[in-house]
């Protein structure tokens, strides 16, 4: 299994990095882990922004060549794992810029008859882990499921990849969120998967 993590997180001190830190213990532990990249958006200086212009039109998007080396990664993952925070109700802008230019038409879905497109990304999974500061029920009694939903359906389900784990955690900034606990939950998921 060759992993991709997608990690979007400004501070190597935070707990998203902590998280991270146990994805690649479990995977290094894992024989069934074959290869692991880290994709550092922030580190990476990865540039969020869409620019459509004369020379850069959407439907061209897929063939940027600014963004090879990103889409050989993706195309090159078996399994794609993001770790980032949920401000605002959200992933962070840089996670959600980096989205919107990844997981362009043409690359990872291909438009056709009927209300759905092709998902190009098929066979591949997905493992989501986010934190927040609020308690684990605010995304799905406040904001109806919006951070799960925007991942699982309207991003990984739309372009081909149904097998996705998602951990939401929240009271993370919390005395009683149980961290520890849940860190070792990741790891052993890495572990055995």
């Amino acid at each position: 299994m060759k992993t991709l993590i997608i990690y979007a997180h400004p501070n190597h001190d935070s707990l998203c990095y902590a998280f991270l830190q146990k994805v690649l213990q479990g995977c290094e532990e894992n024989p069934d882990s074959t290869e692991v990249q880290v994709l550092d958006l922030y580190a990476e200086g990865f540039n969020p922004v869409l620019v459509f212009n004369e020379e850069q039109r959407r439907r061209d998007m897929h063939r940027n060549p600014a963004l090879e080396t990103y889409r050989q990664q993706i195309t090159w993952a078996d399994r794609l794992v993001f770790v980032y925070p949920i401000w605002w109700g959200r992933p962070p802008a840089m996670l959600l810029g980096y989205i919107d230019q990844m997981f362009a038409s043409n690359f990872a879905y291909r438009d056709k008859k009927g209300p759905f497109p092709e998902g190009l990304l098929k066979g591949k999974s997905a493992v989501c882990i986010s934190t927040m500061k609020g308690p684990a029920g605010y995304p799905l009694i406040y904001l109806n499921n919006a951070p799960k939903i925007l991942m699982k359906r309207a991003l990984l389900n739309f372009v081909g990849i149904k097998k996705v784990k998602m951990f939401e955690f929240g009271s993370m900034e919390s005395p009683k969120g149980r961290q520890a606990e849940k860190l070792e939950k990741v790891y052993r998921y890495f572990l055995n998967r």
